[in-house]
């Protein structure tokens, strides 16, 4: 079938879109992908709606912002489809399914005795009615409600991707994105996963609070800044670090108060090396090296986390495009992916991925009303 996937992340930047004719096991063909940015409107919503997410407790009713900000997700989401389609000569005809993971904005992973709490807003029915194609969407809430991390959900599709190009395992599959996240593949079905520490979402929010702009382009504060060794020390010393996988992150769980005192360029390389530091403490948990490293997701764009993964991994560091992938697409491309499973009632998360118990299904359909 031809699958649509969205994928908006929490750095708000942009909507991006893929295409996959799947099964949900196989890949067929790669369809056209591509993004269109956010409007301010749904940044600035989905903003007001992540503020009061981290003030929300639990028990309290749910934030009404909650349904504005999943109505203007929605909106964007087809906005943008619409654009993308006919830029690529088709139409909504053309589609079989669409996947949607929506704007998260709250993860909490679970603790002992207390379940996480995770929410993506996205309103699927008013897409799916818009659209005329059923929507898979709610990936996570499942796992999460079993007693998972409900994150990274790739993974399953790191491994598709992984033997549609013919790569051999051992093999680590990164995305950086607001938080960066790992996949190992040792071989077979046997797939490993969980997020290692802050992509490049602490690097954006440091750039933001001192008004230098919505993320650093290029590197370009962090290559003339030096790593502040006792305040990476600091920020190591978390403990997330300590718990063994699989465990998730939310973008918000680690602060900026120990970088205040830096001026924004020593900010911004420590930062950087804390990305890099942070994975090579999870490649290190794992034991075992991977014959190499496929680096994809936006951070991937920054020269100077590339730079930092090259110089304190002792595995050769690729990005998606050595191996023809199409690296700021991989996540669309897996919900696409998971859009397919979910309607074929095919796992999406693995005890070695979220924490569940058993492999299990996750995601909802809606379909069009009329």
């Amino acid at each position: 079938m031809r699958v649509l996937g969205f994928m908006t992340g929490t750095s708000l930047d942009a909507c991006d879109m893929a295409i996959l004719e799947t099964d949900g096991e196989t890949i067929s063909a790669f369809g056209p992908a591509g993004e269109r940015k956010l409007t301010e409107a749904t940044r600035d919503i989905a903003l007001a709606a992540t503020r009061e997410a981290l003030q929300w407790e639990r028990g309290a009713p749910e934030p009404a912002i909650f349904q504005e900000a999943a109505a203007a997700v929605a909106r964007e989401h087809f906005e943008a489809a619409e654009g993308f389609l006919a830029e690529h000569g088709l139409s909504w005809a053309d589609i079989d399914l669409m996947g949607m993971h929506g704007q998260t904005v709250l993860h909490e992973r679970p603790q002992a005795g207390r379940v996480g709490r995770t929410v993506q807003l996205g309103d699927a029915q008013w897409l799916a009615d818009a659209a005329g194609v059923p929507v898979a969407y709610d990936f996570r809430t499942a796992d999460v409600a079993a007693g998972g991390e409900g994150a990274p959900l790739a993974p399953i599709y790191h491994l598709a991707r992984a033997r549609t190009a013919g790569i051999a395992a051992p093999l680590a599959v990164l995305n950086v994105g607001g938080v960066a996240n790992v996949t190992f593949w040792s071989g077979g079905d046997e797939i490993a996963a969980f997020d290692t520490g802050p992509g490049n979402g602490m690097i954006d929010l440091l750039v933001q609070d001192r008004g230098a702009g919505r993320f650093d382009a290029g590197g370009r504060y962090a290559s003339v800044g030096q790593v502040d060794e006792g305040v990476l020390r600091g920020l190591l010393g978390h403990s997330y670090f300590q718990a063994p996988p699989p465990k998730s992150l939310d973008r918000y769980d680690f602060s900026l108060t120990s970088l205040e005192h830096l001026k924004l360029e020593d900010a911004a390389a420590t930062l950087v090396a804390f990305t890099a530091e942070a994975l090579k403490m999870g490649f290190d948990m794992m034991g075992g090296a991977p014959t190499e490293l496929v680096v994809c997701g936006g951070g991937r764009h920054n020269p100077q986390i590339m730079k930092a993964f090259a110089e304190r991994l002792s595995v050769p560091v690729r990005t998606a495009e050595d191996h023809g992938w199409r690296g700021d697409a991989i996540e669309a491309e897996a919900f696409a992916y998971l859009a397919a499973r979910t309607l074929r009632g095919l796992p999406i998360s693995f005890p070695k991925t979220t924490g569940v118990p058993a492999p299990m299904t996750g995601g909802r359909i809606a379909r069009p009303s009329t």
